[in-house]
């Protein structure tokens, strides 16, 4: 019969066992303490972008409350910094009580070192914007926001929605007519010698009615909100680089474009005046008038003499101003006109004449704030020199001549075999138009902050 094994050695094989037990349960516990420890690590960090990307949101609502303070201060608004902290030109506040659960809470402060900017400047916006856990270092985020003037005219035809061409020699270019930007000087008239390839047509609209080019020639670029422009057998979309052979260039279509559409509203100042006669303005003096409405027919005309700014009354679907038979509006050279109008405009007839070079010397302004509640329409007799601003009005151009300027409108109809030049300086022209963000960057390095410590200590 085999001999039993010594006790001895079933005792070593034993301890060997829980030796190599204990070692794997240490190893499997070194595992798992590392991969909870990652796992943990993971979450923190997750939960640090979180903070990280909330504080970015804080930032941008800052600078969107600071710029909404700029465009109202634009506007005229007596009460567009109020609630901000002031000293001279500079103004802060700080918006906080931001709750993003689990104890975090946020806060964000905005400085703006120019309230009040001079033509030509472009103030600027800092943000510091802090989230802040139960547990842990704060999250910060720093961001510096420069701004430029908007214009109201920053394109050549801009719709809302529809964009058509009617007639089978329309064409879109563009020209400056202040190439230098100093009022001083001449104006430059429109000739194929200063003919651009800057001549934008745009619409918000996403489906495939956005812009009807069909047989017409645009010298410059097509944008819509989301759908390719509809192009006739014998239309184009060229520019100055675009290959021979080449009708539709795609380079110079674009299909996310995104205008906003602010709704204007006519000044509340002015002269009021039961009607307007032959003549309206005193040569080279500045006036304001107020009247209800204005008819003319026959060949009756109506002529502005020096810088005329002019409001109708007439309520929505009214109508504003009416020119039929041989009825015209005189513009001479060295004088303008700023027209005002919620109700219907139409400027038939012989139209509007328009003797000076640039066409903001001619501008319409539809007020009426209800899309597609407002009718405007505008015939020329040869040169058209005019820009309109009515984005909830229906705007048709009629001529078959020059037609000059810029148009903004809820849909936009060209009839008869028109050339549309748009002027380019015309996108410098902001009056009330209010700022724009043009460029940002984000404050990243200790001496980079350095530059804003001061402004954003003790608040």
């Amino acid at each position: 019969m085999p001999r039993p094994l010594p006790v001895s050695r079933w005792r070593d094989r034993r301890g060997a066992m829980l030796i190599v037990a204990m070692l794997m349960a240490a190893v499997i516990a070194l595992m798992l303490g590392s991969y909870l420890n990652l796992n943990l690590n993971s979450a923190r960090q997750a939960f640090r972008s979180f903070q990280g990307y909330a504080a970015i949101n804080l930032v941008e609502a800052g600078a969107e409350e600071a710029l909404w303070s700029f465009n109202r201060a634009a506007e005229g608004q007596a009460n567009a910094w109020t609630g901000w902290s002031t000293s001279g030109s500079a103004a802060w506040r700080k918006f906080s009580d931001f709750d993003f659960t689990a104890n975090t809470t946020g806060w964000v402060k905005a400085y703006v070192g120019n309230t009040a900017p001079a033509a030509g400047d472009a103030p600027k916006i800092v943000v510091l914007a802090s989230v802040n856990p139960a547990t842990g270092a704060p999250v910060t985020r720093m961001m510096e926001l420069t701004l430029q003037k908007r214009s109201w005219f920053a394109n050549g035809l801009v719709a809302r929605k529809s964009i058509t061409f009617n007639g089978n020699n329309t064409s879109v270019d563009s020209w400056n007519s202040d190439p230098d930007g100093d009022p001083t000087t001449a104006p430059i008239e429109y000739s194929e010698d200063v003919r651009n390839d800057e001549g934008t047509v745009a619409s918000n609209e996403v489906d495939n009615t956005a812009a009807l080019i069909n047989q017409a020639d645009i010298w410059g670029y097509v944008f819509t909100g989301g759908a390719q422009p509809q192009v006739g057998v014998n239309g184009s979309i060229r520019g100055a680089d675009t290959p021979d052979g080449v009708s539709i260039d795609t380079s110079r279509i674009a299909t996310d474009f995104n205008a906003e559409f602010q709704t204007i509203a006519a000044p509340t100042d002015g002269i009021t005046i039961p009607t307007v006669g032959a003549v309206l303005g005193l040569p080279g003096v500045v006036t304001k008038w107020r009247t209800h409405s204005i008819s003319l027919s026959g060949n009756q005309t109506l002529t502005i003499l020096g810088d005329v700014t002019l409001v109708l009354t007439a309520p929505s679907g009214a109508s504003a101003l009416s020119m039929t038979g041989n009825a015209k509006l005189i513009i001479p050279d060295g004088s303008s006109l700023t027209l005002y109008a919620e109700g219907d405009v139409k400027v038939a007839g012989k139209g509007l004449a328009n003797a000076n070079v640039q066409p903001m010397t001619a501008r319409f302004w539809g007020t009426n704030p209800t899309i597609g509640a407002q009718l405007l329409h505008i015939a020329g007799n040869g040169d058209l020199r005019a820009v309109v601003y009515a984005p909830n009005a229906d705007v048709k151009i009629n001529g078959n001549g020059n037609v000059m300027g810029s148009v903004v409108g809820n849909t936009i109809t060209l009839t008869g075999n028109a050339a549309f030049h748009y002027d380019e300086s015309l996108a410098d022209f902001g009056d009330n138009a209010g700022f724009s963000i043009s460029k940002w960057r984000e404050l990243l390095t200790p001496a980079e902050r350095a530059l804003y410590a001061d402004v954003f200590a003790g608040w």
